[in-house]
C-alpha cells in the first residue's frame, strides 16, 4: 500500500505532536531526500485564511532565504485544504525543550555554546530583515555533533482565533517580550530579549518570568526583573548576570541592538570584566502604555502597569554606565590636553651649567595589523587559529596580527577549506572559495 502523502511528499512516520498540528517524517520523491513536514491545522473562516495564505507564503519566503549553518533550512510550503504545511531539512538531535525537562543543570560553557550559536542565527537573519517571534526552546534543536539549529521561521504570525489573543503573535507567553505582550510592533531585539529568558532558564533551570495564568506572567514580564542567575547558582561566572540582564531590558533600547554583540560576550564570559551582582531593582526604563484591556477567557489582561518611556529617575544600572562613561571621556580629553599642550618656557642657562639635551620620549609602537577578507559562497564559519570568529556572511574581514595563521572555513556537508599564510603589518589578504 502506497504511503500517504502531504503534497508530492510521501509520509514515513510521524515525529511529534506540536501545538498546531503533527511534525511528520517523509521523503521527497523528486529530489530523493528526506524532509521533515510541520503540519499547522487551521481552524479560520474563509477571510481569515486568505489573509494567513498571504503572511504565510511571505513569511516563508523569507525564513526560505536564509541560509546560514544556525537556521533551519526550509525546502517548500504549501496546503492541502485546511491543513498548511512546511517542508524542511530533517534533523536528527534534541530539542533543547526536552533537554531542560530532562532536569539537571547545564554547565556554563555548553549554555554558551548552545546560546551563542542561536545568537549567530538570529544576527543573520535579522541582517536579512527576518525576525522569528518565538524564540522557545521548543524551536532549538541541537543536533549530535553540536551544531545549534533555530527552526520554524515564518510561522509565528499565524492566526487562530481558538488559540491566540485578538492582535496577538502565536508564541509562548513564558518567552515574550514586552513590546509583543502590548501588541507593539517588533523588531529583532524582541528576539533578543526571548533569547534572554532562554539563556535565563539554561543557567538557572527555572524560567525568569512564570505565574499561575498568562496575567500574571505578562504582569511579571512588563514589570518586573528576576533575580540574576548568580543568586540561583552562586558558582556561575558573574558576567552572566550582565549578559542576561541586558537581554532582558525592558525597553529595546536598553538591550543588546544587535545579536552578534550578544554571540561575542557569550563566547567571551570568562574574559568579560562582570560589574557587581545586577540588582533586581536595577530595571531600565519600560515601553510606553499601549495596549487595551484583553480578553482571554474569563479574566481580564490589563497592562495598566507600564511605566513612560521616560521616567523621572533613571535606574541605578543606568547612573552606573553614565558615570563610567563621564568618567572615561574625561580622561580621554585630559590624554588629549596632555600630548597637545604647548611645552612650557624652559629657563636659560649658561654654557657651563647648561644641561644635557634630553632624550626623546619613548615612543610605543601599536601592535603590527593585517587585513583578512572573505568572499565566501554561500556561506561559511571561520577559524583563524582554531578560534571561531563569526561566519561569512555577515563577516566581512578580520583585523589579524602580522605573522603566520591558518585559516578554516567550514561548511556542513562539504570538505572544509583550509588556508596557512603569512601576513605582514599592513598588508591585506582575501580568501576566496566556493563550496560546491
Amino acid at each position: 500500500m502506497a504511503n500517504p502523502k502531504i503534497g508530492r511528499y510521501e509520509i514515513l512516520s510521524a515525529l511529534g505532536q506540536g501545538a498546531m498540528g503533527v511534525v511528520y517524517r517523509a521523503t521527497d520523491p523528486l529530489l530523493e531526500r528526506t524532509v521533515a513536514i510541520k503540519t499547522i491545522s487551521l481552524e479560520l473562516s474563509r477571510d481569515e485564511f486568505d489573509e494567513f495564505e498571504r503572511r504565510f507564503y511571505r513569511e516563508a519566503s523569507s525564513a526560505g532565504r536564509l541560509n546560514h549553518p544556525n537556521i533551519v533550512t526550509i525546502h517548500d510550503v504549501g496546503n492541502n485544504d485546511d491543513i498548511a504545511y512546511m517542508a524542511m531539512e530533517f534533523l536528527e538531535g534534541n530539542e533543547l525543550r526536552d533537554i531542560l525537562d530532562a532536569g539537571g543543570l547545564m554547565a556554563p560553557e555548553r549554555v554558551a555554546a548552545i546560546a551563542s550559536q542561536v545568537a549567530d542565527g538570529l544576527a543573520f537573519a535579522h541582517a536579512h530583515g527576518v525576525v522569528h517571534r518565538d524564540i522557545k526552546p521548543s524551536n532549538i534543536m541541537i543536533l549530535k555533533n553540536g551544531v545549534v539549529k533555530i527552526t520554524d521561521f515564518g510561522i509565528a504570525l499565524i492566526p487562530s482565533s481558538s488559540r491566540t489573543m485578538a492582535g496577538m503573535v502565536l508564541g509562548s507567553p513564558k518567552y515574550m517580550s514586552p513590546e509583543q505582550v502590548v501588541g507593539q510592533d517588533v523588531d529583532g531585539r524582541s528576539d533578543i530579549f526571548s533569547l534572554g529568558v532562554v539563556l535565563y532558564e539554561m543557567l538557572t533551570g527555572k524560567p525568569p518570568f512564570s505565574g499561575d495564568n498568562i496575567s500574571a506572567i505578562m504582569f511579571r514580564i512588563l514589570n518586573e526583573m528576576p533575580p540574576p542567575p548568580g543568586d540561583l547558582r552562586p558558582e556561575l561566572p558573574k558576567a552572566f548576570n550582565d549578559i542576561v540582564a541586558r537581554a532582558l531590558a525592558k525597553h529595546p533600547d536598553d538591550r543588546y541592538q544587535d545579536a552578534g554583540e550578544m554571540a561575542q560576550d557569550l563566547r567571551a564570559y570568562q574574559r568579560l570584566p562582570a560589574s557587581a551582582n545586577v540588582r533586581a531593582d536595577d530595571r531600565p526604563r519600560t515601553l510606553e502604555r499601549r495596549a487595551a484591556p484583553r480578553q482571554t477567557g474569563d479574566q481580564t489582561i490589563r497592562m495598566a502597569s507600564l511605566a513612560s518611556s521616560q521616567p523621572a529617575t533613571a535606574g541605578r544600572a543606568w547612573r552606573r554606565r553614565a558615570l563610567l562613561a563621564g568618567v572615561g571621556m574625561a580622561l580621554l580629553f585630559a590624554g588629549l590636553w596632555f600630548f597637545n599642550r604647548e611645552p612650557p618656557p624652559q629657563p636659560t642657562t649658561s654654557a657651563a651649567t647648561a644641561l644635557p639635551p634630553a632624550l626623546p620620549p619613548a615612543v610605543v609602537a601599536p601592535p603590527a595589523e593585517a587585513t583578512l577578507a572573505f568572499a565566501i559562497t554561500p556561506w561559511g564559519e571561520v577559524y583563524v587559529d582554531g578560534d571561531k570568529k563569526g561566519v561569512t556572511p555577515p563577516l566581512k574581514e578580520l583585523k589579524l596580527a602580522a605573522g603566520k595563521h591558518m585559516v578554516e572555513i567550514r561548511n556542513a556537508g562539504f570538505t572544509p577549506y583550509v588556508e596557512k599564510f603569512e601576513l605582514q603589518a599592513g598588508a591585506s589578504h582575501k580568501i576566496k572559495h566556493l563550496f560546491k
